[in-house]
């Protein structure tokens, strides 16, 4: 994190927040206060107001601002009980701060921070005064949910970012201007790709006839790629027996991410938030030998997910699109070539997609959250170094996520870096020694036995629709002529040209 005089980004961000909630009190006076945290690239707070904010009031709020951070007031941290925070917030009627506070055992210490008029509860820290903050700008408005959760009021949130210099903020606002040129929203409407209708649905996006030639490309294009490679195309239905999930434990750790069951004919269906119950499934049909594998199952599937309205965002976050999925089954003396294949299937994927820089994430598990994984602790052991082994070997630089698997195996995930240097994930390599063993897997082995094998399962560009949007706004919507829907235009240059 960059710092300044000992200070970093952060702290300075921080307290940004503060003079955005000061000014808004000033300005406003019934809006009461939530929360506002720095984030990764600024700042937020959330006000509960009878009034609107609309992006007018933006200037009118920076404005204050830029008198608070005249004012040079001191910023002042102080260590007070329970009982003395709940009469100063009573008194103020900040009744999100009161919520808050009642979390908060009798018995800890609670700390506001002051700048002139202004209280807010607080854990800090901050810069010494308001004066530091020279350098920042209010950027958009929009809708919160006090505490994330749907069934609380909406709250309306400011977004604003600051930095240590004028420099680093004009550059920063130069590339959040070049970010909303290359809006894949809005080159999508433009170029006629895609759209998304409410009638329809929320989050479900709708492909028009340059979109679908765009999709139809990418897809042969991986198709073909995987055929090559040893994969077997397969096709599974949208819907499944509710007692798949319950199988594959996903109705008990990613429940609230499944739509609700469907009934018909006393029997339950649940409509397909991954692939992997199906492609067991597709393993388990036969009798498998040791000559029989690896077996390279892979589809692009169409794949639903319950996303909260707040967070759909165009092609990047939907509540229905396709995967480009596949499940590897092997033993495990297999797993090391199998993962070597796949890291040089997800090289050259996305080389031809343009991508050249990217970045490894090592995703493995917090031993310390033991209940939130699945599977044997020694088998988790052996395979979150044998990933390691593989990611060291490739000599590119990667990062160990710590508590990032997923509750049934480590994984390895690359994110790419597009035109403005923002990184994006697309591709995810797990493995998974779990769900074998819950749908009985087996293959018989040399020695006559069954065993139970090993599966690796992985998306190479992600979902077809986020990779879409990605390449969109890395493209500014001009495509590599491969890739470009509209090849040629003939354009007339007089009256009587035909």
């Amino acid at each position: 994190m960059e710092k300044n005089n000992g200070l970093t980004l952060d702290v300075l961000r921080h307290s940004a927040s503060h003079i955005l909630a000061q000014a808004v009190k000033r300005l406003f006076k019934d809006a009461k206060l939530a929360i506002g945290p720095y984030i990764e690239n600024g700042f937020y707070y959330d006000f509960d107001s009878e009034h609107r904010f609309v992006p007018e009031d933006l200037p009118i709020i920076e404005e204050e601002m830029k008198k608070i951070v005249e004012a040079n007031y001191p910023i002042v941290k102080k260590n007070i009980t329970k009982d003395e925070a709940r009469k100063i917030f009573s008194e103020a009627n900040e009744i999100y701060k009161l919520e808050l506070i009642d979390e908060i055992s009798d018995d800890s210490e609670i700390t506001i921070y002051s700048q002139g008029e202004f209280i807010d509860l607080c854990k800090g820290p901050h810069v010494p005064s308001t004066g530091y903050v020279k350098y920042f700008k209010l950027l958009n408005i929009a809708g919160a949910y006090w505490r994330g959760n749907e069934s609380n009021k909406m709250l309306q949130r400011i977004y604003g970012t600051a930095f240590f210099t004028s420099s680093e903020l004009e550059e920063y606002l130069k590339f959040l201007s070049e970010v909303q040129k290359r809006d894949h929203r809005k080159l999508g409407k433009t170029l006629k790709l895609f759209m998304f209708d409410e009638k329809i649905g929320v989050g479900l996006p709708i492909w028009l006839p340059k979109g679908g030639i765009l999709r139809d490309i990418i897809e042969k294009f991986e198709v073909s790629e995987h055929l090559k490679r040893g994969y077997e195309l397969i096709k599974t239905p949208h819907i499944g027996l509710s007692s798949l999930w319950q199988t594959s434990g996903h109705l008990s750790h990613y429940k609230e991410s499944m739509y609700p069951p469907m009934e018909a004919e006393n029997q339950s269906y649940i409509l397909k938030p991954m692939n992997c119950p199906f492609h067991l499934r597709v393993y388990q049909s036969e009798i498998r030998s040791y000559r029989d594998l690896p077996i390279r199952l892979f589809e692009l599937a169409n794949v639903y997910r319950y996303e909260k309205s707040g967070v759909l965002h165009g092609l990047l976050r939907v509540r229905g699109f396709t995967m480009d999925d596949a499940h590897i089954f092997c033993r495990e003396d297999q797993i090391t070539e199998e993962l070597y294949r796949l890291m040089d299937l997800a090289k050259f994927m996305l080389h031809s997609f343009g991508f050249e820089d990217y970045k490894i994430y090592l995703s493995v598990r917090d031993k310390n959250l033991k209940d939130k994984y699945v599977g044997d602790p020694d088998k988790w052991d052996l395979f979150e170094e044998k990933l390691e082994e593989i990611v060291k070997s490739m000599e590119i630089d990667y990062q160990v996520d710590y508590g990032e698997a997923k509750f049934y195996g480590p994984a390895i995930d690359l994110k790419i870096k597009d035109a403005l240097q923002r990184e994006w994930q697309c591709t995810t390599i797990q493995v998974d020694f779990n769900l074998p063993e819950r749908f009985n897997l087996s293959y018989i082995d040399k020695d006559g036995k069954e065993h139970t094998p090993i599966m690796l399962l992985r998306a190479i560009l992600g979902s077809l629709e986020r990779f879409i949007g990605i390449l969109i706004e890395n493209y500014a919507g001009a495509f590599p002529l491969w890739l470009a829907p509209v090849q040629v235009n003939i354009l007339p240059v007089n009256n009587n040209s035909i």
